[in-house]
């Protein structure tokens, strides 16, 4: 598995450097995309896993917050020393760039994985995923108005209405959803899309100049050291049962430093709604690997693929209009 995903970062690194290569390509977009979507899917599922084997309880946002420390640093460690080999030499930031990894650490990392696992703890999981799947749309609008890197047409706006459709379908499966707001839930989930989305663009400005893999392993191990010391001034404490824990932690560290590595290659050479559409997909991947690894196959019904469809089609038009332009 983690040669396969290597070899899979290693041929992007090296095909991103030319003018017209697969990076840049509808085609590339679509795969590398998805495939990152795909390991983020696979995260929530992996994730309950890994609460189970380290002790962490459903409501111990302390422990949830070190855990998600721990994965970050290590992915930071993995991504750092991954690129090291590949350049043969170990890699750091430029000259005068730390700014921009604390940058990066503050809301891609911290603020957005602190805001998480807290408002998460004061709010339905239902309304958890709707409101964090927003930063799709939040990262596009932010890349309109503010950021001025991109224009908004009536068919990107189409396609993210029907991508934020399909997100919440997939998230309203037989289960209730009411109005009610509060800023420790509601709202920090709001913080939470919003940070995400930041980092997103700030992800694609700050590739212009600066190697996104770079950016991407210090902000992670910046982020994550912070997140441990917090978890552990909080009272956070890990117990892992068996040797099966370190394997899960290990996993997701893989899963965050190749699928946020790839992202940020792709934003450095794309619109940033050309990639960010994608982010729909995340929770339909979500719903179809809870079944096969929790075995939650109910999930699995004519509703999913609605969900599946209305995503497919907002990723068409977003991209018919990026084509067009």
């Amino acid at each position: 598995m983690e040669t396969w995903i290597a070899a899979i970062l290693g041929s992007a690194l090296r095909t991103s450097i030319h003018e017209n290569g697969f990076i840049r390509s509808s085609l590339g977009v679509c795969i590398l995309a998805l495939f990152c979507c795909a390991l983020w899917g696979s995260a929530f599922s992996v994730i309950k896993i890994g609460y189970e084997l380290f002790g962490v309880g459903s409501g111990d946002s302390a422990s949830q917050i070190l855990f998600a420390g721990c994965r970050f640093t290590l992915a930071g460690m993995l991504v750092i020393a991954f690129e090291s080999i590949r350049s043969r030499s170990f890699i750091r930031p430029k000259r005068f760039s730390f700014s921009k990894v604390l940058i990066l650490a503050l809301f891609q990392t911290i603020l957005q994985y602190i805001s998480f696992y807290v408002g998460l703890a004061h709010t339905a999981g239902v309304k958890a995923s709707i409101i964090n799947g927003t930063s799709n749309v939040f990262a596009i609008l932010l890349a309109v108005y503010p950021f001025r890197i991109e224009k908004l047409s009536f068919l990107k706006s189409l396609g993210c209405a029907f991508g934020l459709c399909g997100l919440i379908i997939v998230n309203l499966q037989g289960l209730q959803f009411d109005l009610s707001f509060s800023f420790m839930g509601e709202g920090l989930m709001i913080m939470t899309a919003v940070a995400a989305a930041v980092s997103t663009v700030l992800i694609r400005i700050f590739s212009e100049s600066e190697n996104p893999v770079v950016l991407s392993g210090y902000q992670f191990f910046t982020g994550g050291i912070v997140l441990i010391l917090m978890g552990i001034v909080m009272g956070g404490s890990l117990h892992p049962a068996s040797a099966s824990a370190y394997l899960i932690l290990f996993y997701l560290a893989l899963v965050s430093s190749v699928a946020y590595s790839l992202w940020g290659i792709l934003l450095k050479y794309n619109p940033v709604s050309k990639v960010t559409v994608y982010g729909f997909m995340t929770p339909v991947f979500g719903v179809i690997l809870a079944a096969l690894l929790l075995g939650e196959y109910d999930q699995l019904n004519i509703l999913c693929l609605i969900a599946l469809a209305l995503v497919c089609l907002g990723i068409i038009l977003t991209n018919k209009a990026n084509a067009d332009e």
